[in-house]
């Protein structure tokens, strides 16, 4: 929906300051071996390591395309091997199709594993849905263990994420957090002094998971996973780290200009958001009697029911009705 050239430039910008100024850590690479710059495009072995599902996970392509598995003995998941003090993280998924009710694809930042009671996250998670209903996205923000504020917002897409891939990404610096589907901004966390230090701030590793989520996923648990449908593959290519590497030196981060969205892109961010943002938090009078500090609540607040849930998509499910518009960068709402 937005320019291309914008999200490159995002791209660029953090390459060149990870290049100039920050190397992997040492922890990532073996004793003697050259450290690459932060922004190289690194194999899995280089990069990632597995965190669980042994043979759930496989490696396509020389190691740079990764298979998650999930089926009735377990998930998978995997994490970067080195953490990050901000930058521009993103990679290509296709998720699984057919049935996919309480199936969860998680593409997110934490330090949940060095920070147990204060940890930060930037959540990308994608929710399963029965057959011949679109997969939902969610995203979520948690800042210095704040888990009791969830700051969750959730989407349709226009396209189906399950014929091809599609690349998800999450610019984190000092001032603000984006979260983007192929070249489109689809949210903004922009730090201000009431957030104070839940506004993530930790260095964080990148993590990719799926897993059974049946408890919750899909209408509130209504539908768990059949692994009739089994087994559950979820593709990832393209990772990207390009960032701010915790390791021998510190890194020169751009600044809060070079970070912030252009008025196209605003504008593409604002008619995503009005067509496809099916739950706002900031709009949850039931969870929250006043919106969190951060949320700037105005007339759209008409849009969305006492539980935060829009109006038009609580109505389409009523309907029964499957709905997908296609997009152009030049739609309008």
């Amino acid at each position: 929906m937005a320019a291309a050239g914008s999200f490159v430039a995002f791209l660029a910008v953090f390459a060149a300051a990870a290049a100039a100024a920050a190397c992997l850590s040492a922890a990532a690479m073996g004793d003697g071996e050259l450290l690459r710059p932060a922004g190289t495009s690194l194999s899995f072995r280089e990069g990632y390591t597995q965190l669980f599902g042994d043979s759930n996970l496989a490696l396509h392509g020389d190691g740079k395309r990764v298979h998650i598995t999930l089926d009735e003995r377990t998930g998978a998941g995997f994490a970067s091997q080195g953490a990050y003090l901000h930058g521009l993280f993103s990679a290509r998924i296709k998720l699984p199709a057919d049935h996919t009710a309480g199936v969860v694809v998680a593409f997110y930042m934490s330090n949940g594993d060095v920070y147990e009671r204060t940890h930060d996250e930037l959540d990308f998670e994608f929710l399963g849905n029965v057959r011949g209903r679109e997969w939902r996205v969610q995203t979520n923000v948690y800042g210095n263990g704040s888990t009791a504020a969830g700051r969750e917002e959730r989407y349709g897409l226009w396209f189906d994420p399950t014929e091809d891939f599609h690349r998800y990404a999450i610019l984190w610096s000092h001032d603000r957090i984006i979260f983007y589907v192929d070249e489109t901004p689809i949210r903004e966390v922009v730090r201000t002094g009431s957030m104070g230090a839940q506004f993530p701030s930790k260095p964080m590793s990148l993590y990719a998971t799926i897993w059974d989520g049946s408890s919750w996923a899909t209408s509130g648990g209504r539908y768990k996973v059949d692994y009739k449908y089994a087994p559950y593959v979820a593709e990832f290519a393209d990772l990207a780290l390009r960032g701010c590497a915790v390791g021998r030196r510190a890194c020169e981060e751009p600044g809060s200009a070079a970070t912030a969205m252009s008025p196209a892109e605003r504008s593409a961010m604002e008619a995503f958001r009005a067509r496809y943002m099916t739950y706002g938090y900031c709009y949850d009078r039931l969870r929250y009697l006043a919106p969190l500090p951060e949320c700037s609540v105005g007339p759209e607040a008409a849009a969305f029911l006492p539980s935060g849930d829009a109006r038009a998509a609580a109505a389409s499910r009523r309907r029964g009705k499957r709905h997908r518009a296609r997009v152009g960068a030049d739609s309008a709402v």
